[in-house]
């Protein structure tokens, strides 16, 4: 199993079963080839380390029920070919939850390995959607 996303793969082939993690460096590429990233820390984490701009927030407890398709609490865009990219602070939860995903038929679920603080240390930041900085501008 191909364990590491190599950036030059990005665009020409989706993620798949073979994936299972991506690095901190194309974390860019992965949101511009449809990838939703998802922050699994808590919202005390966020609160301390700051948020990934332009990711869902979904509590790592809540991850399994809102992102398996056909379960009561699943999101609207949960469906087995959805993308998602997982971050947890360290990327260990991240992983175990991207298992379980894929365990459930979830082949394109992916964790991000060294997590939130990989994307800190390198210097990697989510970006704000045009929709987002009109809420945002908003108030």
């Amino acid at each position: 199993m191909t364990a590491v996303l190599a950036s030059r793969d990005l665009v020409a082939a989706p993620i798949s079963d073979a994936r299972l993690s991506a690095q901190s460096a194309d974390f860019h590429a992965l949101v511009a080839a449809g990838v939703t990233p998802i922050d699994v820390r808590s919202q005390r984490k966020r609160d301390l380390d700051g948020v990934l701009s332009g990711a869902m927030a979904i509590d790592a407890a809540e991850v399994l029920a809102r992102l398996t398709p056909g379960d009561a609490e699943s999101l609207s865009r949960a469906t087995l070919d959805a993308r998602w990219l997982l971050i947890s602070d360290d990327g260990h939860e991240a992983e175990w939850l991207a298992w379980h995903l894929q365990a459930r038929g979830i082949t394109g679920a992916t964790f991000l390995v060294g997590g939130f603080r990989a994307l800190r240390r390198d210097r990697v930041t989510g970006r704000i959607s045009d929709q987002e900085l009109a809420a945002i501008s908003a108030h």
